[in-house]
């Protein structure tokens, strides 16, 4: 059997007391289930339903606390916006359980996590309502994450992304896909179907400020593209990132938004603030049934 390579300093960055660089957090810190929020603020909203903490550390926009709900011991960790940040964030989760930091060479054996977003969303579709919960089967990527790493995509995902391609064209796309056993535990709780993972979110979204947009009718396109009985029901900014990462790694992961926008109706919740804390209260019973 031969030897792992080492991991150089400059590749894989530790703090001086042994933390990976940008979360700060040492593999004891870390749950086996883990919750991903945009929002640092919203990392307490989360730990707020935990029947117990035992940790909370912050760097940067990365917050992060562990507890225990219904006796299952959770991470609740928050990223910020956009799909650069999921690459630092699920890159230092991934070294956290699979690589040993002394040795700095990959474990013999690979964890897996669970790795959930909760997060806010706009949804596309006028029978989308307001306050609901929509589930992610796939993220179709509008970001350019996954255009650096070399993930072997499956039949449904590159045939999603053939369709898309020519429907968004010229517009540069990918596919990925949640995990099978996490999406038909949340299904049944939820709308779902396919999310857009948008790089920004004034012209990426088409909204229009003063900037000319290159595509004017971007809402309309995505309203209207299918794929067999798959359609868009939502976009956001991080999902295409979390699954194609998490697929490529070897984690199990799922993106849970709370629809606060109906960009199809032109009208947004009126609190928004309660529907986020009943998702997150429902996301965190389903995972610790």
């Amino acid at each position: 059997m031969s030897q792992q390579p080492i991991i150089a300093e400059s590749e894989l960055i530790l703090n001086p007391d042994g933390s990976v660089y940008h979360l700060k957090l040492l593999p004891e810190d870390l749950a086996d289930i883990v919750i991903k929020v945009g929002d640092p603020d919203r990392v307490a909203k989360v730990s707020g339903f935990f029947d117990s903490i035992e940790l909370k550390k912050q760097k940067r926009e990365f917050v992060t606390h562990t507890g225990s709900f219904n006796g299952k011991r959770i991470t609740v960790i928050s990223t910020g916006i956009g799909t650069d940040n999921i690459d630092i964030v699920l890159n230092e989760l991934d070294a956290l359980v699979n690589v040993d930091f002394k040795t700095r060479q990959v474990k013999p054996e690979i964890k897996a996590l669970t790795v959930v977003r909760i997060g806010t969303s706009g949804s596309l579709q006028a029978d989308i309502p307001l306050d609901s919960m929509v589930v992610s089967e796939y993220g179709l990527g509008f970001d350019n994450l996954m255009h650096f790493y070399n993930l072997q995509f499956n039949q449904m995902e590159s045939a999603i992304t053939e369709s898309a391609a020519k429907h968004f064209a010229p517009l540069p796309i990918y596919t990925a896909q949640s995990s099978d056993d996490l999406f038909n535990r949340f299904k049944q709780h939820a709308y779902h179907g396919i999310t857009a993972t948008c790089s920004g979110f004034y012209g990426p979204q088409g909204r229009k400020i003063r900037g000319a947009l290159k595509i004017d009718n971007l809402l309309d396109k995505m309203q209207d593209f299918h794929y067999d009985d798959l359609r868009i029901t939502n976009f956001e900014m991080e999902t295409s990132g979390i699954y194609g990462l998490g697929r490529l790694l070897g984690h199990h992961c799922l993106s849970v938004n709370t629809i606060v926008a109906n960009r199809a109706l032109q009208t947004f919740s009126k609190d928004p603030y309660k529907a986020v804390d009943e998702v997150i209260l429902k996301t965190l019973q389903i995972l610790t049934k």
